[in-house]
């Protein structure tokens, strides 16, 4: 009979305790954390927070609660109705009470933890809105217009560039 090599570092309770920890784990790690529950791992989402819900707000966040490599976790409105709309709609949607509510705007882009914004205000606030998001190093989600005037369009596309942010557009 052969007689398998010592590991002077592994006694019998040593591995005891690590396989018993290998089999427990699963069950103290949630499966959202490990990306098993059919979203991304949190390491892999895109955390956004909504600027302006109104018309346009809803259905957009809609198709970004549907993306499982997502999660809004903040929104931002000036008309308190709509906020709650936004909040509670998020909430359910997740099965909890993390989205967070702003009035302004300024509060919700000095969160370090959203990595990108979602805009839907009217289109005169574009512009200011996305240059700040840039300068706060926000990737942006915008609607046409991109602005009103050429002077503002040059504007985003100069901080998108210095802040070196990505601007997808979209139409309704």
């Amino acid at each position: 009979m052969k007689h398998l090599p010592e590991h002077p570092g592994l006694t019998r309770r040593r591995f005891l305790a690590v396989a018993g920890t290998a089999l427990v784990a699963p069950t103290l790690i949630p499966a959202s954390a490990l990306g098993a529950d059919g979203r991304a791992a949190p390491s892999e989402r895109i955390t956004l927070g909504s600027v302006g819900w109104g018309m346009q707000g809803p259905g957009n966040t809609e198709q970004f609660l549907a993306a499982p490599d997502c999660q809004v976790v903040a929104v931002c409105d000036l008309d308190q109705h709509h906020l709650e709309q936004a909040v509670n709609r998020i909430n359910t949607h997740y099965g909890n009470r993390d989205c967070q509510a702003y009035h302004d705007y300024h509060q919700l882009m000095a969160r370090t933890d959203i990595d990108a914004l979602m805009l839907a205000v009217p289109d005169h606030w574009h512009a200011l809105v996305g240059v700040e998001a840039c300068r706060q190093k926000k990737d942006v989600y915008g609607e046409k217009p991109l602005a009103r005037t050429i002077a503002e369009q040059q504007a985003i596309v100069h901080a998108v560039r210095k802040h070196d942010r990505i601007w997808q557009m979209g139409s309704w």
